[in-house]
This record gives C-alpha cells, sequence and structure tokens, in this order.
C-alpha cells in the first residue's frame, strides 16, 4: 500500500540556481553529498556516475516532502529536446499546492524566475505554470 508522495529528483546543470528555484518556494537544503561509483552506479545504471545529491526539504510539510537535486560529474547529463513541451510522453510536470498563487509568482517574478502562463481558473483552483530548473514544469495551485 503506497503511503505518500516522497520525492521526485530533477539532474541539473546549475546547482546553484536549481537551489534558489526551490527556497523561493519554501525548501531548505537539508543534506548534500558527492554520490560515486558502487553501488549507486548499479542502482542507478549509470556507469562511472560521479554526482552532487542534494536533497531540499519543505520547510514545515507533512508528511516529509522533498526534492532531489543530482548534479553530475560524470557522465554528462543527456539533454531531452522535448523536456518543456507537455504533449510528449512520460513526465509532464509536479503541481504544489499554495495558500495564494498570486503572491508566490510575484515573488518569483522579483527573484527573477518565469511564468509560462498567467493565472487560470480551473475544477475550484487557481493555476500556474513555472519555468522550472532545466526546463522542468513546475505548476502552483490554489485551491478555492
Amino acid at each position: 500500500m503506497l503511503r505518500h508522495f516522497d520525492h521526485l529528483t530533477i539532474v541539473v546543470r546549475d546547482l546553484a540556481q536549481a537551489k534558489a528555484f526551490f527556497a523561493a518556494l519554501g525548501f531548505s537544503e537539508a543534506q548534500a553529498v558527492v554520490i560515486e561509483g558502487e553501488p549507486f552506479a548499479s542502482y542507478m545504471g549509470v556507469p562511472g556516475i560521479k554526482a552532487d545529491h542534494v536533497t531540499l526539504v519543505l520547510d514545515g510539510a507533512s508528511p516529509r516532502t522533498e526534492i532531489q537535486l543530482l548534479h553530475y560529474w560524470h557522465p554528462d547529463p543527456l539533454p531531452d529536446p522535448h523536456i518543456r513541451d507537455l504533449n510528449k510522453l512520460g513526465m509532464n510536470h509536479i503541481c504544489f499546492a499554495v495558500d495564494d498563487v498570486a503572491a508566490e509568482v510575484a515573488k518569483l517574478r522579483a527573484l527573477g524566475f518565469h511564468t509560462r502562463t498567467e493565472i487560470m481558473d480551473f475544477h475550484s483552483r487557481k493555476l500556474v505554470f513555472l519555468d522550472g530548473p532545466e526546463g522542468v514544469t513546475v505548476e502552483l495551485a490554489e485551491w478555492h
């Protein structure tokens, strides 16, 4: 039986920018280590792996909610030319519930981050898509 969402991992080139993006959403760095060699290479299926592994935790969330960032030293990360295309197969986006979507958008824009859309109302929620790290789509939802 599933209990709850645990974490999402994002491979990034710019670790500082990714940490800043998620810090603006309320995540704090909980742990940072370098993973290298075995058993990580076998577990992840990435021969010769060496990467920064940073765990960010959403402050005050229960149950614990994590975003994990991987910053590869080796091998080079593979680009996904369709990462921003929401009609591609596979993962589409991640969404976080917020108390005030307009305030969150204003805060993020003031910090230099960009929205993909204007705020819209749909299914009892105000929604907005953001440009997350490496083109990953992040959505914010304010229930009403």
